[in-house]
């Protein structure tokens, strides 16, 4: 066996058993922290693999590390296996089919997000059991990705200390090493206090904190002409006051998602946002608190990290799509809003070819795209500040098809996602290795990295005093 193939077989070995643990975690989708069968089953083949465990990793009873290996590089492969709520679709439908009315699915992909990444540590403990090696491999079971900052958290409590390089990917409709930027972003509370009345008989008597809330809305509206075109602000009604319209709220809740390119203009954006609460809370004679919910950083880009993906990318090839795969394909197509197919394809800087079939990316994405920016956030970004890290979109998904829809989530057991995210693992444990055979390679990730940190040094964008909300299991 060539050892520029080992990895890969090695992870096809354990393909099978991944599979279904990201088919597991789909038929339990599980939201912000409250993960507690979805991280059961990735702390199950953790053990049936061979991984030492960390339970509650900072103190998050949803987060798991698993570690194989002593010595040498200390290479980390995160996780993610949190749900998006209202987002419940039956996989393999090609319309909307809700399993249940309401409830929760996996509308970015995490089922196999977690499970791929589990798949790629494997692989990488057997190749470096296999070859006496010194190196270390861990495993994070990372929690509340979809607005919860775990790994925010995590960085914060010092859980990245002595690791060389981190290494990530997402689900995509399309394959490509990440080099498009994220958004730092908080998501903060604004919660008002007013005085309870009779709406109609004493209305002068009371203070609306809902007026307060709609007040504040109303600004942050007219703020949005006057920001950063990638700067984003972002809403929802936490308290609305009650239900009864005959009683003058005395009590409402908005949480502001604040988002911007980098942390020092999203704290600007911050601040600006502040004066129009405090503006509402003035105009509504009402009293204002405000309270940090989460936060996450921009995501570092780590250009040598990103050479040795695309190199491993490109010595694997593209996924494999049959017949089946395209016919499927082509279905969600059909339901996808008119322009998103180009929108896709105007991201990743690719003309498709005359006559080429565009249902699924079968090809590889080169680096330096420079296709027209759209950026979203992930706490992924707060790794990259702590360590040199790098990420993949594995194609897993339909072209076209929008983040956080239910034709996301009607992929989830499809064989064009196990297909993805065994890819994806591959070229997660290829990357690792390279970059264990080559110290070269990593010496000059870490000096890119604390290049930019001499320049930027990282501040964690969550309060000292602010803590994770997590639950109780049931």
């Amino acid at each position: 066996m060539e050892n520029e193939n080992q990895i890969w077989v090695l992870a096809d070995d354990h393909a099978e058993r991944f599979i279904k643990l990201s088919d597991d975690v789909f038929d339990t989708p599980e939201t912000l922290y409250a993960e507690f069968k979805s991280c059961a089953a990735h702390r199950e083949l953790l053990v049936e693999q061979g991984f030492r465990i960390t339970d509650n990793a900072a103190g998050l009873p949803t987060a798991v590390i698993g570690e194989a290996g002593a010595g040498g590089p200390v290479i980390a492969i995160l996780g993610e296996y949190d749900a998006l709520p209202g987002l419940s679709q039956h996989s393999g439908e090609v319309e909307p089919s809700a399993i249940e009315d309401g409830a929760h699915g996996h509308g970015c992909g995490h089922n196999m997000f977690g499970a791929a990444a589990m798949l790629a540590a494997t692989a990488l403990k057997d190749w470096i059991e296999a070859n006496g090696i010194n190196a270390t491999v861990r495993y994070y079971g990372c929690p509340a990705e979809e607005g919860g900052a775990a790994k925010t958290y995590m960085v914060r409590e010092g859980l990245f200390g002595d690791v060389d390089v981190a290494i990530s990917w997402h689900p995509a409709p399309f394959l490509a090493v990440n080099q498009e930027p994220s958004l730092a972003n908080a998501r903060i509370d604004y919660t008002f206090h007013g005085i309870a009345s009779h709406a109609a008989f004493e209305p002068d008597m009371g203070r609306s904190a809902l007026d307060a809330v709609e007040l504040m809305n109303v600004g942050v509206n007219y703020l949005r002409e006057h920001m950063p075109d990638a700067a984003r602000v972002h809403y929802a009604y936490i308290d609305a006051g009650g239900e009864a319209p005959n009683v003058v709220q005395a009590r409402a809740t908005v949480r502001q998602l604040i988002r911007h390119p980098d942390l020092p203009g999203c704290k600007d954006l911050i601040a600006r946002v502040d004066k129009i609460a405090q503006g509402a809370a003035l105009m509504t004679e009402t009293t204002l608190v405000k309270k940090v919910f989460s936060g996450v950083s921009n995501m570092l880009p780590n250009r040598p990290l990103e050479d040795v993906m695309q190199a491993e990318l490109e010595s694997l090839g593209p996924v494999k799509f049959d017949a089946d795969d395209r016919a499927f394909a082509a279905k969600i197509q059909a339901t996808l809003p008119k322009g998103a197919v180009d929108s896709n394809f105007a991201v990743i800087n690719y003309t498709p070819k005359p006559d080429q079939d565009i249902s699924l990316c079968d090809w590889i994405n080169p680096l330096d795209r420079k296709g027209v920016v759209r950026a979203g956030s992930t706490d992924v970004g707060d790794v990259s500040w702590a360590v040199p890290t790098v990420q993949l979109w594995g194609a897993t998904w339909t072209i076209g098809t929008p983040f956080h829809t239910w034709q996301v989530v009607a992929h989830g057991k499809a064989p064009i996602a196990h297909k993805g995210l065994v890819h994806a693992a591959k070229v997660m444990a290829a990357t690792a290795r390279a970059l264990i055979e080559n110290p070269d390679a990593l010496a000059a990730a870490k000096a890119a990295h604390q290049a930019h940190l001499a320049k930027t040094p990282y501040e964690c964008p969550i309060p000292d005093e602010t803590q994770p909300p997590i639950q109780t299991a049931p």
